[in-house]
Order: structure tokens, then C-alpha cells, then sequence
């Protein structure tokens, strides 16, 4: 099945206030945790911050000792080459096969692209998108950044 393919997202809650963020990536940097990619939604009184990162167990546990509350969520990185269009073929076929997507971001891995996707059935999606010709990173190639 295509959970085995899921990514792990580093999600932290941030209060929105001055100098949160860069505690946050301060605490990453210390510890050497690279982001490989990350999205971060706000409202007046939060923020939540998304990364993909070199290490998200050990990003999490150096964040949980310097107080920040941080999780772990379950997600599927997409590979799609970069042509126009091969995003949307890729999100018909999730439509089709009727999962719903929660939230998604994007960022670039060497000469592909990817779009991170959070679902309630991500072991699905994968199963939906290799279905139909399209890959998925692993662990080991979303949580690094590549040059080529």
C-alpha cells in the first residue's frame, strides 16, 4: 500500500508576535535541522508554520526542549516534471478518485518539482497517483535538497 511513501511535515503553532518565527528557525538552525521547504498561514492571532525538513524527529525534539510545541503529520510529496499542465493531471486524478485534499504547498527538488498534499487517506492518494503514472518522493529525497 502507499502509505509506506508518506513524508513526515514538521507543523509548528506559532502565536503571532514579534520574533517567533525566528526563534523557531533559530532553535532548527542550532541543531542543524535544514528546511527544505515550508509554508506558513496566518491569521491576526496565529500563525501555523509547515516544513519539510532534513530531519523532522530530530527538528521536533530540538523544538519540544526549547518549549515550541511541534507535531509530526503524515503527508505525500508529488513529483511532477515541469510541463505545463502536470500538476492539474495529477490533482484530476485525486479529484476522481474522490479524496479530498486538506492544504498543499510547493517547492522545487533539483529538475523536478513537487507539491506537498495533506489528506485524510494519503495512503490513497499514493495509490491513486502511482496508478495513474505519477511518482512520489521518499523520506530520503524530500528531506534533502538537491542542485541537479
Amino acid at each position: 500500500m502507499g502509505i509506506s511513501n508518506t513524508i513526515q511535515q514538521l507543523s509548528v503553532f506559532l502565536e503571532n508576535r514579534e520574533g517567533r518565527m525566528d526563534e523557531v528557525l533559530r532553535v532548527l538552525a542550532e541543531n542543524d535541522v535544514n528546511i527544505v521547504a515550508l509554508s506558513l498561514a496566518d491569521t491576526s492571532d496565529y500563525g501555523m508554520l509547515r516544513m519539510i525538513t532534513s530531519d523532522p524527529h530530530k527538528g521536533r525534539a530540538a523544538l519540544k526542549e526549547a518549549g515550541i510545541t511541534a507535531m509530526l503529520t503524515d503527508v505525500v510529496a508529488l513529483r511532477v516534471p515541469h510541463e505545463t499542465g502536470s500538476l492539474a493531471k495529477a490533482m484530476h486524478q485525486i479529484v476522481e478518485g474522490e479524496v479530498n485534499i486538506e492544504y498543499m504547498y510547493a517547492f522545487a527538488n533539483g529538475v523536478d518539482a513537487a507539491a506537498v498534499l495533506k489528506s485524510d487517506d494519503p495512503g490513497r492518494v499514493i495509490d491513486i497517483l502511482k496508478g495513474s503514472g505519477f511518482d512520489v518522493y521518499s523520506a530520503d529525497e524530500a528531506y534533502h535538497a538537491t542542485d541537479s
